[in-house]
């Protein structure tokens, strides 16, 4: 399909000029690369505070994979610069630096092999760092950037080598420097972030056994969720036994929080599209839209304030009653997905409603980006984030309304800039 997802039309309750319409989403775009331009250093892309001013803290592998991937789209992209913002050559030349960083800084172990979590501090080597990896990799390959192709062949040899259990099809979470200790513990949220970059690395290299790897693990999702009235267990033991408990005591934790993740459901929700397109798989979009009206159900204005809780128990009440930014973006881009895939117009009034939210409380007119995180009153907090660390969520909201339906971004932007390319 080569048709944008959402028109403006479709989006916006009336005609241009409004909320969340194509010229809102160019321009929001604009200023997030704008602002996330700052987050350069030497060995890879650091955190960002709430101003824009780079943290005095290590840099981390994940943060630095995902500014390469927003920065090889918006290369695809090349949309006409704002004041101050990156034009297409300083877009190149930042994904070039991240794909460098990735393959020989301090984030790269040249003894071990594999990528540590942060460039310094603790040495471990975790699943969701090496998936972004991988996603960065792959966004480079398509955006025809510099030792991209070099990285992506090193880090599918890790993935396969350490990560990927030939027996279930998932993803183990943490290893040690050496990959001699394995930690007991396993996630969704990484195989969630795995699922994602198989997709686009299927896309990258043509080869379709990484669609078929994304839909064996989407599928053992549908089932658990499906098990648990589409609220998805997160947490898991060494044999996969669902952990109900894990992280109550600290149920507002960034990567492992108690409960049900709301915004996990409506990003699950958008990747099972995602995973059909490259892999059909009879059920999985039916299987979408369930975990995104339960999160939906769950998630939105639960404790009487517009905006998505981050975090209920197994019966759909709020426990951690921040509001994440990345929360709404995927939103945004599950409500989108599914308006497309659909015809349901309640998933438009999702993406209306949201882009309504992102403009009244999570941009950031003063200081540029968006606020990572609010309180339950939608006022700028900072209990699980703080500063404005990337804007991969943010700039993949506003994307995604302006590109075909693919089954990565990068296959979409290659599309929304030449339709007669290879999805």
């Amino acid at each position: 399909m080569t048709t944008p997802i959402d028109s403006p039309a479709e989006v916006a309750s009336v005609g241009g000029g409004t909320i969340g319409d194509a010229d809102y989403r160019r321009r929001e775009r604009a200023e997030l690369l704008r602002f996330a331009a700052a987050s350069v250093r030497e060995d890879g892309f650091g955190n960002l505070d709430a101003k824009g001013v780079l943290e005095d803290t290590p840099t981390e592998l994940y943060v630095t994979c995902r500014m390469t991937h927003v920065f090889a789209l918006a290369s695809v992209m090349d949309e006409p610069p704002t004041e101050g913002g990156p034009g297409r050559a300083r877009l190149v030349e930042l994904a070039t630096h991240g794909i460098a960083a990735l393959r020989g800084g301090a984030l790269h172990d040249g003894v071990n092999g594999g990528w540590h979590s942060a460039a310094s501090g603790p040495r471990a080597k975790n699943a969701y760092g090496h998936a972004f990896v991988m996603l960065a990799a792959s966004s480079g390959v398509v955006a025809g950037i510099e030792g991209a192709a070099e990285l992506l062949a090193e880090a599918i040899e890790v993935q396969t080598a350490r990560f990927l259990q030939p027996d279930t099809g998932l993803v183990v979470d943490d290893w040690n420097t050496d990959w001699s200790e394995l930690d007991p513990y396993r996630g969704v949220n990484a195989n969630m972030h795995t699922v994602e970059a198989y997709l686009a690395v299927g896309d990258a290299t043509g080869d379709p056994v990484w669609h078929e790897r994304a839909a064996r693990i989407a599928e053992q999702v549908r089932g658990w969720a499906a098990e648990n009235q589409w609220r998805i267990p997160e947490h898991f033991d060494g044999d996969w036994n669902p952990d109900f408990e894990y992280n109550r005591d600290e149920p507002a934790h960034p990567f492992r929080p108690y409960g049900a993740t709301v915004g996990h459901g409506l990003e699950w929700s958008r990747l099972f599209v995602s995973v059909d397109l490259g892999q059909p798989t009879p059920g999985l979009v039916d299987a979408g839209v369930a975990l995104a009206d339960r999160a939906v159900e769950d998630g939105w204005a639960r404790d009487g304030a517009d905006g998505f809780v981050y975090t209920t128990d197994w019966n759909g009440e709020p426990v951690t009653h921040a509001r994440m930014h990345w929360v709404l973006a995927e939103a945004i881009a599950t409500g989108a997905v599914l308006r497309q895939v659909t015809g349901e117009p309640r998933f438009s009034e999702l993406v209306q409603r949201s882009w309504d939210y992102a403009d009244r409380h999570l941009i950031d007119r003063v200081n540029g980006s968006w606020h990572h995180e609010l309180d339950r009153e939608n006022r700028p907090s900072g209990g699980t984030w703080s500063g404005k660390l990337d804007a991969y969520h943010a700039y993949q909201a506003a994307l995604i309304q302006d590109i075909p339906l693919a089954t990565s971004f990068a296959a979409a932007v290659r599309l929304a800039r030449d339709p007669e390319a290879t999805a």
